[in-house]
């Protein structure tokens, strides 16, 4: 979680000219606000939460429109579009809501299957040691090292029992790291140089201004970033057995705009559900809210103490890699265990899977088949996971309009029925 969420004040930072006092301010408060972000989630109420193991995080999807907007109309511009944006998931989350009918077995086990396939690559860029650009990428330490963390993480699941097993992913990260310290590849000074203490500015970066452009494409982002969050909701509720109800649904979105919001007026940045915990939640074994509470405190408490938090930040990139790869291929398969239930004799089911798959996973590859489409629309095709979503969500509207006649819900109860 942590890892996840310092990705992306580095990249902004980075790209906006960040001083090291401004660098250190947005990374130590993006964790710190990861972690109330989460705990919004997590508290269910009239108003929001959706109540599952979920884990919120910056969105990945906001990082080049952000840069965009702050290098062209200042840092201002990009937290008052921010801010808009959080307002404009609470205004519509009753409406979004409603999309659940949208979302049978056919198109969610589609979208999770997706979600899945298109963050390995990502695992294994990081396994070749991060940058792929970077010489010495692929290079046979990094390889050795991401091996290394999945032949642990495996043999603990094979060999190891009870609590050992649930850690598995801990564990792998643990000794993956120790080793590569005895090979000279784990540098200290992130931690040597964060300072001890941080606390929370409202507007430490100045006063929000209001562009229109600027909103409209935090808008656009965030409707994206809602589609993703519908899929890993429907991939925990399958996972918890849990049915997602329109107002579960509701409730989830207010969180996130709410969350959103917070980030905008704290100087940082829109928050969605993190994909990556469908594969810890499925991996682990633990599937109630008492782990993510404490996830959640430790986060704000390492926002609050940077310089312990950094201790995080010197894992090295091979040895995530390792991790995710083993937890992302396992959100491709809770997909693929969803798709189980769907009847394949139906060719119109099979050709919405095929083509929904196909283009989300082309997109991914070859992001720039459509680069010619005005920027405004590349929000959405240059997003694997939306192409996917859109694409299954509409072909199922037309190759099964009968669907929609049809309670959609999450089949958790259904498999554990078949599984008996």
């Amino acid at each position: 979680m942590y890892a996840g969420a310092v990705i992306v004040p580095l990249l902004i930072g980075g790209a906006l000219g960040f001083n090291e006092t401004q660098m250190t301010y947005l990374v130590s408060i993006d964790i710190f606000m990861c972690g109330v972000a989460t705990l919004l989630q997590l508290t269910v109420n009239k108003f929001f939460g959706i109540g599952l193991p979920v884990v919120l995080g910056c969105a990945i999807q906001a990082v080049s429109p952000l840069i965009l907007i702050g290098s062209n109309q200042g840092i201002s511009a990009m937290y008052g579009s921010i801010i808009v944006a959080g307002i404009f998931i609470l205004l519509i989350s009753g409406i979004f809501s409603k999309i659940k009918r949208f979302f049978p077995p056919v198109v969610t086990g589609t979208v999770i299957t997706v979600i899945g396939l298109t963050l390995i690559p990502v695992a294994i860029e990081k396994m070749g040691g991060g940058l792929k650009t970077a010489p010495n990428f692929g290079d046979c330490q990094f390889l050795i090292l991401s091996f290394l963390t999945v032949a642990v993480i495996l043999g603990i699941q094979v060999y190891g029992v009870g609590f050992m097993r649930s850690i598995a992913v801990l564990i792998g990260l643990l000794v993956g790291t120790i080793v590569a310290a005895m090979m000279g590849l784990v540098s200290l000074s992130p931690v040597l140089h964060a300072s001890w203490f941080h606390m929370p500015t409202p507007f430490y970066f100045g006063t929000p201004t209001f562009e229109w452009s600027s909103i409209v494409t935090m808008i656009l982002i965030s409707l994206v970033s809602m589609v993703e969050s519908t899929g890993v909701y429907f991939a925990l509720g399958e996972i918890t057995e849990k049915d997602i109800s329109e107002d579960d649904l509701k409730r989830g979105y207010r969180a996130e705009g709410l969350a959103v919001l917070l980030g905008g007026i704290f100087n940082t940045f829109p928050y969605t559900g993190f994909s990556q915990n469908v594969g810890l939640v499925q991996l682990s074994g633990i599937k109630n809210r008492k782990p993510i509470y404490f996830s959640a405190g430790f986060l704000i408490l390492l926002g609050l103490l940077p310089k312990i938090g950094a201790i995080a930040t010197i894992i090295p990139e091979p040895v995530l890699g390792g991790a995710m790869l083993v937890m992302f291929g396992m959100v491709a398969i809770q997909g693929i265990r969803m798709l189980v239930k769907v009847d394949f004799m139906v060719d119109a089911n099979l050709l919405i899977v095929a083509v929904s798959i196909g283009l989300g996973l082309g997109v991914t590859v070859v992001p720039d088949i459509f680069k010619q489409f005005p920027a405004t629309v590349q929000l959405f095709t240059g997003n694997g996971i939306v192409v996917a979503s859109i694409t299954s969500i509409v072909l199922n509207l037309i190759l099964n309009p009968r669907s929609l006649k049809q309670t959609s819900r999450v089949v958790g109860s259904e498999f554990a029925e078949t599984g008996k």
